[in-house]
């Protein structure tokens, strides 16, 4: 985990990910949208993984649970992210702790933390994600 810590750090990363396989994936958006195309598109990146994100709130954990990644860390994770990890067997580390992810202006919840706080099953809270992206 550390090598996929640094990774992130270093190269100025929002995501990195080790998949099974050992190949290491960067990412650079922000937000949950390329958690989003991976559990949706190539699954297998994330079955068994180890990733580092710099935010993790519940809808991307919910995004990594139905992945099947084994572990995470995050700098920033939310409690809710946390609970919902922990009751599907991720093991998760992270650097704070948080009751929920802010949105980018600092001025409110994260849309995806917001839309998913009430949904405790992964599979519905990927749904929710789906249907604001389309409808945005």
């Amino acid at each position: 985990m550390k090598q996929l810590i640094d990774t992130l750090h270093n190269e100025g990363l929002t995501l990195v990910i080790k998949s099974d396989d050992g190949n290491i994936h960067r990412f650079t958006q922000r937000g949950v949208k390329d958690l989003l195309t991976l559990v949706t598109a190539t699954p297998e990146v994330l079955h068994h993984a180890l990733v580092a994100d710099k935010a993790v709130g519940k809808a991307a954990a919910a995004c990594m649970v139905v992945g099947g990644v084994q572990q995470v860390h995050a700098d920033v994770m939310s409690e809710p992210a946390l609970g919902l990890l922990q009751t599907h067997g991720v093991k998760a580390q992270y650097g704070q702790l948080v009751d929920h992810i802010i949105n980018r202006t600092g001025t409110d919840w994260c849309p995806m933390e917001k839309l998913s706080r009430d949904i405790d099953d992964p599979v519905s809270i990927i749904e929710k994600i789906q249907e604001f992206f389309r409808s945005h």
